[in-house]
């Protein structure tokens, strides 16, 4: 009896409807945390409440489909996502209305939009990528602090006559290369210079080489060959699945030999 439920929810959780169906639900999941930050009519508000109540027995049902037709079990909430989806879904179910966690119900609720990236696989690799890039990217972070830090220095030193309030201490003048990298109005802050030292467009223009460059171009590449090695690492498992019996192949054997042992069964008998 259990194995049968087991492989029909196995069904279902592979069925592409239903993975489809998922997808449709935690959008309108956003499109009702969105529309409830409007002033809304009563008939609207009564409309988002029973709605909220629909999608959250609808992620408690898909996490316990998960949970049910996963062959290891043991190993389930050792997954990231898996453990990221179940307390999404668990804090979901605290009530909202007259609760002291109110809010941070309302807050997770929020969070129910990120169960997008564990039901769409191409964006499990882009977040995978990201977090194991973070500790080559932790080092190109340091070295840009330090050119950071010497430019901010030099800034405040050189220029903090001409504008204390752009380049009056160092805090002060790492927020104005920051403005800098990001080409926010940068051309007005390097002409107030020039106005009194004519070759300081030599320091604005070799920052904008390191960081906005240099270090930008640094950072895409790491994330990007951590993109590759996830994409070479999710075609293996796929290769390696295919070469493994499912649960429906191992039903389907079982049927054929019980089959062939009643033909057989009844061939004696006929004998």
């Amino acid at each position: 009896m259990y194995e049968t439920i087991k492989l029909n929810l196995n069904n279902l959780k592979n069925n592409k409807i239903f993975e489809l169906t998922v997808v449709a639900v935690i959008i309108i999941s956003a499109l009702e945390i969105g529309a409830k930050t409007f002033s809304l009519p009563n008939t609207a508000i009564s409309i988002t409440h029973v709605l909220d109540i629909f999608i959250t027995l609808f992620f408690l049902f898909e996490i316990s489909v998960r949970f049910i037709a996963d062959d290891d079990k043991k190993r389930f909430f050792k997954k990231g996502w898996n453990v990221f989806d179940t307390l999404v879904v668990a804090i979901s179910l605290v009530p909202i209305n007259d609760s002291e966690m109110a809010l941070l119900a309302r807050l997770i609720r929020v969070f129910r939009v990120l169960r997008m990236v564990s039901v769409v696989p191409e964006l499990r690799i882009l977040i995978n990528s990201l977090i194991k890039a973070l500790p080559q990217l932790g080092y190109v972070i340091l070295l840009m602090f330090i050119i950071f830090y010497i430019y901010a220095a030099i800034g405040s030193f050189i220029f903090n006559d001409i504008n204390p309030k752009l380049w009056g201490d160092i805090a002060i003048s790492m927020l104005t290369l920051f403005r800098i990298m990001t080409f926010e109005d940068w051309t007005d802050i390097q002409y107030e210079t020039m106005e009194v030292y004519p070759m300081s467009w030599v320091f604005y223009l070799s920052f904008i080489f390191f960081t906005a460059f240099a270090f930008l171009n640094m950072v895409i590449g790491i994330v990007v060959n951590v993109m590759e090695d996830e994409r070479a690492k999710m075609r293996q498992e796929k290769e390696s699945a295919k070469n493994i019996p499912t649960i429906e192949d191992l039903h389907s054997e079982i049927q054929e030999l019980k089959k062939l042992i009643q033909q057989q069964s009844e061939n004696r008998k006929d004998t």
